[in-house]
């Protein structure tokens, strides 16, 4: 259903309630450019995935002055509250267009004032509710020829939806009526309604091309290991006809399929439910690809198996891979690629080359030649070490890069532990007696409750850097990416209940008996209530590409209430030690900006979250604006009517999620 806000306004409630065909909407005018005008025309702002805005209004000087230029809240889009909007929105001509509440409406706002111009709303029933991945997702995608233009998203319920920017309708001659049923021509036979596929990620829309991924039920025990396979399509932007499917999990006959040392007729997943990044003039689209069944079990899919984490090099018009790099083979630890690769051309080495960047949950920056695939700094194989799991396949060796150094802890060693105290530290050595212990890609161990209870990890399954990925200057060659410090526990059982997995060796997430050894408990990770690991829990990163190395990296995020008032640390001076959740920067000119994941209580009593500035050369940090809750999606930017905006999506805890825009007074 589409409405506009005068339609909304005049229907009664139990008309509106009650309707399930398209309304009538009004034109949104056009808006008269001023010069210098900007827009944000993709989710990172270019196909490159930089986030990157050349713009300098708001500054160091005057960062402190922000002052809320308008709110949007997304309390009535759903049949409940959203607290996790993940949205990025894109401004077109002065016109924002977002994704938006927990049925993932599209709504377009004004600008300049967050007035709701139309509201576009998909009804999909037992699909929806049926969904893996729910809520508002991460936004809506721009496609223009000049002439013609569209807005394209994903539903909860797995369909392309292509929509008229200027009324909210959908686009007739897109697929059928404006959509395409992405569980149809997947080269699989799935249930449409209960099949386990979705998606919160924005498509890539690259020249005429639409390129859909796939996503599947998060977590670590899956029920089958024959689940949906993840194959990546490419849609004809102008009529919705599938141009190209590119198999994930290879066929026989298809390059790849020899990784697989048993094949792969009964074998899911591996889709790629990350932002994607383009590159016209090459005609390449650059796939991040997850891992396939299970994320920390291999037992039914030895080998390295391709295209497992890996980032596959495909033709914008054909889909035919050009080159791929794995990033880890055989995956055990459920590092799949989260996010878009950076794409920059930089001098290394007196000549400049075109490069991707692609940050990860291990804490790796993975810098290769985007035209060939090759490392722009050697990647020696390392060996890693071997795990006792009955049946698991362990691959020898991982691709380690020579440079840039990795950009947050890998592994847990005596020395990341809490130290705040000797008190502390002793508790924390104690804790982690209980555990296996090694460097990355040390993999899980089998539960043991007279020994060792699993493996120690670090970074944890969600990283690392996760789905908002980096930012990027295309200017300097630097990139900056933010990464949290979280330890996990990776640990083994044999599977008692045939109905919760056919895995015979599951991931245990928790057990209703959990053991007990002194103050320690399996699987709390704390010391005294205190992260196991030392500060910082959150922190950001600038990396130069030019020559592979760190320039700054400062914690990132206010020390929580947790550890300021912890009674423990009393009289103590605690450096600010940043906050672990997944956040991503918006990078200016000048500036480096960055919200926090979470709140913390302010000198004046209020309880919130701060969007912070960073200087890109130092590190610096050089202002501060108050915002009543976390950030949850990643930060844009835009000028107006010779105002610039920053527009951020908050929420969380008990606060429902709104878009928050920013600017400077008036003069």
């Amino acid at each position: 259903m589409r409405f506009t806000r005068r339609a909304l306004l005049a229907l009664p409630p139990l008309t509106l309630l009650a309707l399930r065909a398209p309304v009538a909407a009004a034109q949104v005018s056009p808006r008269q450019r001023a010069p210098g005008d900007t827009d944000w025309l993709h989710y990172a702002n270019d196909l490159a995935s930089t986030r990157y805005a050349a713009l300098d209004q708001i500054n160091a000087a005057n960062f402190d002055s922000l002052e809320v230029a308008w709110r949007f809240r997304t309390d009535s889009l759903g049949a409940r509250p959203d607290y996790q909007l993940e949205a990025t929105p894109l401004v077109v001509n002065g016109v924002i267009y977002s994704t938006a509440g927990s049925r993932r409406d599209v709504v377009a706002l004004d600008a300049a004032t967050g007035e709701l111009l139309w509201i576009h709303r998909e009804d999909e029933g037992e699909r929806a509710r049926k969904a893996p991945r729910q809520l508002s997702g991460r936004g809506v995608s721009y496609w223009t020829d000049g002439t013609e233009e569209r807005l394209l998203y994903v539903t909860i319920g797995y369909r392309l939806i292509a929509l008229d920017p200027r009324t909210g309708q959908r686009v007739p001659g897109f697929g059928s009526d404006g959509v395409v049923d992405l569980k149809t021509e997947f080269d699989q036979d799935i249930d449409l309604i209960e099949s386990d596929v979705g998606l919160n990620s924005t498509p890539l829309v690259a020249k005429d091309t639409v390129v859909v991924g796939a996503a599947h039920t998060a977590g670590n025990v899956p029920k089958t290991r024959d689940n949906v396979r993840g194959y990546v399509r490419g849609y004809d932007a102008r009529t919705g006809r599938r141009k190209w499917i590119f198999h994930t999990i290879p066929r026989p006959g298809e390059f790849g399929y020899d990784t697989w040392l048993d094949g792969t007729a009964a074998i899911g997943n591996a889709g790629m439910w990350c932002q994607i990044s383009a590159d016209p003039a090459l005609n390449l689209a650059y796939l991040g690809i997850e891992l396939p069944t299970g994320d920390v079990g291999g037992q039914y899919r030895r080998g390295p198996g391709l295209f497992g984490e890996s980032i596959v090099a495909v033709d914008l018009d054909s889909g035919e891979r050009k080159w791929h790099y794995q990033l880890v083979h055989h995956g055990l630890w459920d590092y799949d690629i989260p996010c878009a690769a950076m794409l920059l051309d930089v001098p290394v080495g007196g000549r400049t080359r075109q490069l991707l960047a692609q940050p990860t949950k291990q804490g790796f920056l993975y810098v290769l030649d985007r035209a060939t695939g090759k490392p722009i700094w050697p990647i020696p194989e390392r060996k890693v070490p071997k795990g006792d799991v009955p049946g698991e396949w362990y691959a020898p060796t991982q691709p380690i890069p020579s440079r840039p150094a990795a950009y947050d802890v890998q592994g847990v060693g005596d020395d990341d532990l809490i130290d705040f105290t000797p008190e502390l530290r002793a508790k924390a050595l104690a804790v982690a007696k209980n555990y296996r212990r090694g460097p990355l890609f040390t993999p899980a161990s089998m539960f043991d409750r007279e020994g060792t209870w699993g493996t120690l990890t670090a970074p944890n399954l969600t990283g690392g850097t996760n789905w908002p990925g980096g930012g990027a200057d295309p200017e300097t060659g630097v990139v900056y990416v933010y990464s949290k410090t979280v330890a996990d526990v990776m640990s083994e059982l044999p599977n008692d209940d045939p109905k919760r997995s056919d895995f015979a060796v599951i991931n245990v997430r928790g057990m209703p008996d959990a053991p007990r050894r002194g103050e320690h408990t399996y699987g709390a990770l704390t010391v005294e209530g205190l992260p196991l690991l030392k500060p910082p829990y959150g922190r950001i990163t600038a990396i130069d590409l030019r020559r592979g190395a760190h320039l700054w990296q400062v914690a990132h995020g206010e020390t929580p209430d947790t550890v300021r008032n912890h009674p423990k640390l009393k009289g103590l001076t605690i450096p600010k030690t940043g906050r672990s959740g997944n956040v991503g920067p918006l990078v200016t000119k000048t500036l480096v900006i960055c919200g926090e994941p979470g709140v913390f209580t302010l000198p004046d009593g209020r309880r919130g979250a701060m969007l912070c500035a960073y200087d890109k050369a130092s590190g610096e940090q050089k202002g501060a604006v108050y915002m009543p809750a976390g950030q949850t999606g990643a930060p844009m930017t835009y000028m107006l009517d010779h105002r610039q905006y920053i527009v951020i999506a908050i929420g969380g805890g008990a606060y429902s999620s709104e878009l928050v825009a920013f600017r400077l007074p008036a003069a």
